[in-house]
């Protein structure tokens, strides 16, 4: 047996219960992984409230975590027995002590990655490639918005794109945060509690507008989001921490500058093995290379997810929350 935190009901971090599972042996094209490190991000509170639906309870959370490979199906080539490895996406269920895993998704870590660094930043780190490197391929006199700058893909976004020389401007919900984010890349923080992002964007681009907006609030900043565009300028919607977006009438996009919509998700940027390892290896380049720095400002036992979920939602934390079985 080993423990899990399972959900048998969606609701608030109580519905989070500790408890006895079984892992069994790995079938064909698995492997069971003992975890070391497990990532918390936002897309698992939405599973817990039920925004996104589980196919049946009860059901483990979790998309992200770092591991040590303890056994392999027979067929499995590439990875060995004691090899560490990391994941993000895939089959859902890291909130747990061991697990079975597709193998086909397992990402061998550098030995220049920690562990909990690679739980913190897998699933960030790659959303945060497909959102500067493929929906709008940022670079030089580039000035993009990123929301939530604060939080693990904003700081992560942050200190990327200012890498690749963009300007880079980031909302945040307190002074404190403003300056995490300025001392990561972020060279225009905006608190939007104190102001209105919209207008000061404006201000900064001498009203001309961005190409590029990176929006993971959802209803909250979505139509002011729209209005920080310039012409042909994308919005990219990809968290709904305030709620999903209201449906709305295509005829604005039009009316706003011929304004595309797009919402993403990593599934769909990793969909190979090439792609998944590319992805990685960029990732790992990166953060190995000293450009882009992965803060850690939270650890949790496991068997405490439900304090840590209360704490993200709360928007009490910063950077990244590692939960440690």
């Amino acid at each position: 047996m080993t423990k899990a935190i399972r959900i048998h009901e969606t609701g608030g971090p109580e519905v989070l219960k500790w408890e006895d599972v079984e892992v069994g042996q790995p079938g064909p094209g698995e492997i069971r992984l003992r975890h070391t490190a497990i990532g918390l991000n936002f897309l698992d509170t939405y599973v817990r409230i039920g925004l996104y639906p589980v196919k049946e309870f009860p059901a483990i959370l979790g998309g992200e975590a770092a591991a040590v490979i303890e056994e392999l199906s027979p067929d499995v080539e590439g990875l060995e027995v004691g090899q560490r490895i990391a994941y993000a996406g895939g089959s859902m269920g890291s909130y747990c002590e061991e697990r079975l895993f597709p193998a086909a998704l397992a990402i061998p870590l550098p030995d220049a990655i920690p562990d909990q660094t690679a739980a913190a930043m897998m699933l960030k780190g790659m959303t945060s490639h497909y959102l500067i490197r493929s929906i709008y391929r940022v670079g030089p006199g580039d000035t993009i918005l990123i929301h939530a700058a604060a939080g693990g893909v904003g700081l992560i976004v942050c200190q990327w794109a200012k890498h690749l020389g963009a300007t880079v401007i980031g909302t945040v919900g307190s002074a404190e945060k403003a300056e995490l984010a300025a001392s990561h890349g972020c060279d225009h923080p905006i608190n939007y509690r104190t102001e209105n992002f919209t207008e000061r964007v404006m201000e900064i681009t001498d009203g001309k507008g961005l190409p590029v907006v990176y929006d993971s609030i959802g209803k909250d900043t979505f139509e002011a989001s729209l209005n920080c565009l310039r012409k042909r300028g994308i919005m990219v919607t990809f968290g709904n921490a305030s709620g999903p977006v209201p449906p709305f009438a295509p005829a604005i996009l039009n009316a706003k500058g011929s304004l595309m919509v797009t919402r993403p998700t990593l599934a769909h940027f990793v969909e190979t093995r090439e792609e998944l390892l590319s992805t990685a290896q960029d990732l790992f380049d990166v953060v190995e290379a000293g450009h882009v720095k992965i803060k850690i400002n939270q650890t949790q036992e496991l068997r405490n997810s439900a304090q840590a979920h209360a704490d993200l939602e709360a928007r009490k934390t910063t950077g990244s929350t590692v939960l440690l079985p």
